[in-house]
């Protein structure tokens, strides 16, 4: 068993393959936290707190005259409120009697094989030959007021995963305007915290920063897990970087608001905890509700940031994503996106077709402006039903006639927004957000439907259903293309309005619940302006998120290089894009965006009777590369070998067995007379040999590793090179 109970020492340890984490029951049942790194063997690590009177730190109420123990100081599991912790709270309530506290006990504990579930949310999964659940029940002292804390344990990832379950027992109603998924309490603050920030065309930008005192934060009112700030942080000591230090990741697997704080406090310990953003949150705690939070994915690292990912990439891919895609190769698809935006017809699209089948591209994907009155991003949302006298066919025959092109067929759509010019919008105008009495704020010309309206998801559930049992397709892209606000649900009485924005994330939950079991064989890709909606929970609905409406080679480095500390290859959705660049009008290699797109699912989306011969023989070399290289690319491991803004950007994958290795590069800057660039590669077997199979020379892991690879030399900008070795 990975998790274990020493009731002399009263410690509960959990024990993954090389990490450990402890709590403790201390004094009055307090459960507090002492330990996460390193695996220990069997130690009371409590051992490094020191029980001291500080002043202005009030004592506990139930310690008599003894100064020593306050929970302004103690290191807790669960961080309590109003009674003497000073720091920031955990979970915030208002008890039925007025007042507001919460000072949580040790009731209980519970060790059960298999991974806990959350009901209505999305979690990590696991039978019980891989994972296993703890359970702490935790009580207020003064009030029948529950809080259970979850446990998963994946002891091979080095994976622990944290959520817990709010109840309120007392007959009358409490009343909860915060409450967070985990807090950690560190004995010491001396770290850095890296945030992945950014903009809409720019997401997942790396910030690392020292923390000092006083409460470092980061998170999302829009409604979304947002472009600007990902449910994604990293702690870790000063001196780490790739290959050493300590450092701890938290992923947040939840898609609306968030909230992640750090907070250094007077004696420099470290509390660290993360949930929805309280902002605009209420909840109603009647007499045995029982609220879920949503679960965190926590991970240690002795050995750098690379090693950090590496866990977190194992865990989501094979234990997050789920369905046929997860871990199958994804069709080549081709998007008419950038070909085409609103102006085609069926015919446009088949003719398209039959030049990509001419190349080895597998999936014909029909992008926005196949619907109701859809020529421009004004009108039309919410009415899913085929503009037949735009395509000049139906949306079956239009199917049916890609398919005999030899392509499968994928659909756009946005079911979670409405134009104020569609059918839909005159007919229930009030299903859009809106607030009484005033004019909702538009984005890109559109209003958001609420999802936390049963009636709501039961018309997009047939309208989408209805689409996709028209024919044979066989992906859809999910797009949202707004970030949410007016936030108000008509259905709710004033005193609950402080749900409706956790109640529309359920209600998507629940709508991609249902559509993607209805449909288990259709590839679903997440979207939201791109990588406004890049989480992990998403991922558990869909298998592959579109990284971000920046389709630029070079930006898209920058992009992809945020996204890898966190989400595996398989899930980042990248395509080879029109050149000029439609988002900056940069002009690259069709070998560079193409290398670089193939650290994602890969496809393309540009106007292929715009390219020429030569162009196309190189399309049909770049998937073949991407079937030869599929195992390697989305199983293997990743490696950043360099960042960004250096000279060139360098990301390497190693097979899991170390049999095979591919080393891309892109030269990011264009110099006369420039030096020589060498590169050290990483995750080989340095006592074996490895043919580079374009040259066919032979190299020693350990020299690969420990000295490096001469990067070849060429004139031009952006150029791009794939290294692939393979032991001999």
């Amino acid at each position: 068993m990975a998790i274990c109970y020493d009731e002399n020492a009263k410690t509960i340890s959990i024990d993954t393959e090389h990490t450990t984490y402890q709590m403790k029951i201390g004094p009055y049942g307090v459960l507090l936290h002492t330990y996460y790194g390193k695996r220990i063997s069997g130690e009371d690590m409590s051992y490094l707190f020191r029980y001291s009177d500080i002043g202005f730190s009030t004592a506990m109420g139930d310690a008599g005259m003894d100064r020593t123990v306050s929970l302004d100081t103690m290191p807790q599991e669960m961080p309590s409120f109003n009674v003497g912790d000073y720091r920031a709270e955990g979970i915030r309530v208002q008890h039925g009697d007025g007042s507001y506290a919460l000072d949580l006990r040790y009731v209980s504990h519970d060790i059960t094989r298999g991974k806990y579930s959350l009901k209505g949310l999305p979690a990590m999964y696991g039978g019980s030959e891989t994972a296993e659940t703890l359970k702490v029940v935790l009580k207020d002292r003064a009030k029948e007021f529950y809080v259970t804390l979850l446990y998963g344990v994946y002891e091979e990832l080095d994976i622990i995963t944290r959520a817990c379950l709010i109840e309120n027992r007392e007959e009358k109603t409490a009343v909860m305007d915060k409450a967070v998924s985990m807090s950690m309490d560190f004995l010491t603050g001396d770290m850095d915290i890296y945030t992945f920030n950014g903009r809409h065309e720019m997401e997942r930008e790396v910030e690392r920063r020292k923390l000092g005192r006083g409460i470092t934060s980061v998170g999302s009112l829009r409604g979304t897990s947002s472009h600007q700030h990902n449910p994604f942080v990293i702690l870790c000591s000063s001196d780490t970087e790739e290959e050493y230090g300590e450092c701890y990741g938290f992923s947040y697997v939840y898609s609306g608001n968030f909230l992640a704080e750090a907070e250094i406090s007077q004696r420099d310990q470290l509390r660290f905890a993360m949930g929805i953003h309280p902002s605009r949150f209420r909840i109603l705690l009647e007499k045995g509700r029982v609220f879920a939070m949503p679960e965190v994915i926590m991970s240690y690292s002795g050995s750098g940031l690379g090693r950090l990912s590496i866990q977190f990439h194992r865990a989501i891919r094979n234990y997050l994503c789920r369905g046929k895609y997860k871990n199958s190769r994804r069709p080549v698809l081709i998007n008419n996106w950038e070909a085409t935006y609103f102006d085609f017809t069926g015919e446009k699209l088949i003719s398209i077709a039959e030049e990509a089948a001419k190349l080895g591209i597998e999936m014909l994907v029909m992008d926005d402006g196949w619907f109701g009155k859809r020529n421009l991003d004004e009108s039309g949302l919410g009415d899913w039903i085929p503009n037949e006298e735009k395509l000049g066919m139906s949306l079956k025959e239009l199917v049916e006639r890609v398919r005999e092109k030899g392509l499968a067929f994928g659909i756009w759509i946005e079911p979670e927004m409405v134009s104020e010019d569609s059918l839909l919008y005159q007919e229930h105008p009030d299903w859009a957000f809106a607030l009484p009495g005033r004019t909702p704020g538009r984005g890109r010309c559109q209003l958001v439907l609420d999802l936390g309206r049963e009636c709501v998801r039961e018309y997009l559930y047939q309208a989408i259903c209805k689409i996709l049992d028209t024919g044979d397709i066989s992906y859809v892209k999910w797009d949202m293309n707004r970030s949410i606000c007016d936030v108000y649900n008509p259905e709710l009485p004033p005193e609950q309005q402080g749900e409706a924005g956790h109640k529309y994330i359920l209600g998507l939950y629940d709508l991609l619940e249902r559509i993607t079991a209805r449909y288990p064989d259709v590839l679903l890709e997440g979207c939201s302006g791109g990588g406004g909606r890049f989480d992990a929970g998403m991922l558990y609905y869909s298998p592959q998120i579109w990284c971000s409406d920046d389709t630029d080679a070079i930006e898209r480095l920058k992009i992809q290089y945020g996204t890898s500390f966190c989400y595996p290859v398989s899930t980042v959705g990248s395509h080879v894009s029109a050149c000029p660049n439609h988002q900056n009008g940069r002009i690259t290699p069709l070998h560079t965006r193409g290398v670089v797109a193939m650290a994602g699912t890969f496809g393309y989306e540009l106007d292929i009777s715009k390219m020429s011969d030569q162009d196309k023989e190189e399309v049909k070399e770049q998937i073949e590369d991407y079937k030869k290289y599929f195992d390697l690319v989305q199983d293997g491991d990743y490696y950043r070998l360099t960042k960004p803004e250096e000279d060139f950007t360098v990301w390497q994958f190693v097979s899991r067995d170390r049999e095979k290795s591919l080393v891309n590069a892109v030269m990011t800057s264009a110099k006369a007379n420039a030096p020589d660039y060498i590169i050290r590669l990483k995750g080989l077997d340095p006592e074996s040999r490895y043919k580079e199979e374009g040259s066919g020379k032979i190299y020693q892991g350990s020299a690969l590793m420990w000295g490096g690879y001469l990067l070849p030399r060429e004139i031009g900008e952006y150029q791009s090179y794939q290294l692939y070795f393979v032991r001999v």
